[in-house]
């Protein structure tokens, strides 16, 4: 078993997408057809459409041999998903989710200018020979910019052409390779993960959720500085270890001879800080935008392409290779942008077979079911209570004895495993069904939105289908 395990391979993510469409196509032949009614409200300053509670009904679901190939509608019901339909989905998906998907391109080409302009590695550069008599304070300095530039813009493999100039500098303050590596590596990983306004995952992901875009940001900012914090302690202390004790380090056998040529940054020019300020400034100016102009993501995507256009005229780059420049970029984003579409083409095939509100008012029924024939007769306002007399609030101690003993019946590897994953794992769930952000804050106990979208910020299925990689991953799956 584990042996056919390790040959397995995990299929490409157009792949798995594809298969998931397929499969939701042939559910619309055996899940029943029904619809909720919906209604339109104003959420933060854009129309959303929404379900309006208790009105799900049942629709007859029209059969026929036509069906099976090409689309036949009939009035009045519901129709499965036809071979054309399912075929049809993907590219469908893609229309529906166009303003992502080019914002996504957009983005990746105006990164793609900003290092033709050598822009970043020259201010890092400057960096870097201004600060490496102090390795404590260079390390903060470096690994906070490395943070923001992946919490902020998303900035991962854009640093991979520094690690070379990063190992010369472990090396001048008596650090070995990771330490070096680490400095670009995991700075970038912390801050990607802890995202403030990531237009790849957070920006996308509350569009998905139909939250406000940069919502909760002191949350995430708190999360930031938090995470950067630990980091930073750590890389401080790993490094001191090693400078009064090399033969400490993990790579204590390593000579770490480096080659030197080809690895020094660019100058800095005046027009690097121009155009770093310049690029700074616009970026503020859109996360204000959006917060109080009602901008959102085709807007954004127009503040940077300002962005590139500004970053091209500073720095008198030719605009053939600025435009060469912008495709390279775009063409590192391919797989990121597409698979939005891919993603959106299984909502499409729920929705023409419509059973997508089948499966939110089945979730539904059982809830119910459970509170008029399961729960016993309280008057607590808890919505799960113990079934052994005295009827009363389930304490945490009951539901982890509870969570234990149904993990060790399914013999599943869930060490470490807490009660309070099913609680995230509930509203991950109910989001993926599209159910509103405001019922699932309801059926948390949740009083605002900003403490319900904390939960909906682990939805993992929807960000890894837009997400980038951490640094240094491979460029094809970014």
């Amino acid at each position: 078993m584990i042996g056919f395990l390790q040959r397995m391979k995990v299929p490409h993510v157009f792949t798995l997408l594809t298969g998931v469409v397929f499969i939701c196509s042939l559910l619309t032949f055996i899940v029943p057809s029904g619809e909720y009614e919906r209604e339109t409200l104003s959420v933060g300053g854009r129309d959303r459409t929404v379900v309006v509670p208790d009105t799900y009904q049942t629709l007859t679901k029209h059969i026929s041999a036509k069906g099976l190939l090409f689309q036949d509608e009939a009035e009045g019901m519901a129709s499965t998903v036809s071979l054309e339909e399912f075929l049809s989905a993907i590219p469908l998906g893609m229309v529906k989710a166009a303003d992502i998907i080019f914002l996504i391109f957009i983005v990746g080409g105006v990164f793609g200018i900003l290092q033709a302009t050598g822009t970043i590695p020259a201010v890092l550069g400057a960096v870097l020979n201004r600060l490496r008599s102090s390795w404590k304070l260079l390390t903060i300095v470096l690994m906070t910019a490395m943070a923001i530039g992946g919490s902020t813009l998303g900035m991962g493999e854009e640093f991979i052409p520094l690690v070379p100039i990063f190992l010369i500098v472990a090396k001048e303050i008596g650090c070995d390779r990771i330490f070096g590596v680490a400095l670009v590596y995991v700075a970038g990983a912390v801050g990607f993960a802890a995202a403030t306004t990531n237009p790849f995952t957070v920006n996308i992901a509350q569009e998905i959720a139909g939250l406000p875009l940069n919502s909760a940001i002191s949350f995430r900012l708190f999360f930031l500085v938090a995470c950067l914090a630990v980091t930073l302690v750590y890389m401080l202390r790993y490094g001191r270890r090693i400078r009064r004790d090399p033969s400490t380090s993990l790579m204590a056998d390593d000579d770490f001879v480096l080659p030197t040529d080809n690895v020094e940054p660019p100058p800095l020019r005046g027009a690097h800080v121009v155009i770093l300020i310049a690029c700074a400034a616009i970026f503020v100016f859109i996360i204000y935008a959006v917060q109080e102009m009602g901008w959102w993501l085709t807007q954004m995507a127009g503040g940077f392409i300002l962005m590139g256009i500004v970053a091209t005229a500073i720095s008198r780059l030719p605009v053939r290779q600025a435009t060469l420049a912008a495709v390279k970029g775009m063409e590192e984003m391919t797989v990121a942008a597409l698979v939005v579409g891919f993603a959106r083409g299984v909502t499409v095939v729920l929705e023409n077979g419509q059973i997508l509100d089948t499966l939110i008012f089945s979730a539904a029924a059982v809830l119910q079911r459970y509170l008029r024939e399961g729960r016993p007769a309280s008057d607590r306002l808890e919505l799960f209570t113990r079934v052994i007399a005295p009827a009363g609030a389930l304490t945490r101690g009951a539901i982890a004895e509870a969570f234990r003993r149904q993990v060790r019946r399914s013999g599943l590897p869930l060490t470490g495993a807490s009660p309070y994953g099913l609680r995230h794992s509930f509203a991950m769930r109910l989001l993926g069904r599209n159910v509103g952000v405001k019922a699932i804050g309801d059926l948390l106990g949740h009083r605002s939105l900003e403490a319900t979208s904390v939960y909906l910020r682990l939805q993992t299925d929807a960000l890894r289908d837009v997400a980038l990689p951490l640094p240094g991953g491979r460029h094809d799956h970014r």
